[in-house]
């Protein structure tokens, strides 16, 4: 999960939305990483559901994995950005707190 959120953000570095709308490969690179940080989060919860309490969201970010995943009538960009603009640093934060306690 935390290479998955580093890989994002790196994809993202210094990009606009413009840029990502207009870029197939990196939609595909942010897309997949999410498809990632989904599947691991849903693994992890199944070995320690008691860790669904120190990750927000857990229940909606499995489920943006599944919409990508899946492509119900296709993900809008808009989303896939508002996401990484709202979400990515707490998620990334949060992941790494549970690393350090490890």
């Amino acid at each position: 999960m935390a290479e998955a959120c580093g890989l994002i953000e790196s994809f993202v570095a210094g990009k606009s939305f413009d840029d990502y709308a207009a870029d197939a490969l990196l939609r595909s690179g942010v897309e997949r990483q999410f498809e990632i940080l989904g599947e691991a989060l849903s693994r992890l919860l199944q070995i320690a559901p008691e860790l669904s309490n120190r990750i927000s969201d857990t229940r909606r970010i499995i489920s943006f994995r599944n919409r990508l995943i899946h492509g119900y009538a296709s993900v809008a960009d808009e989303i896939v950005w508002g996401v990484i603009e709202a979400n990515l640093e707490k998620l990334k934060d949060e992941v790494k707190l549970l690393l350090e306690e490890d």
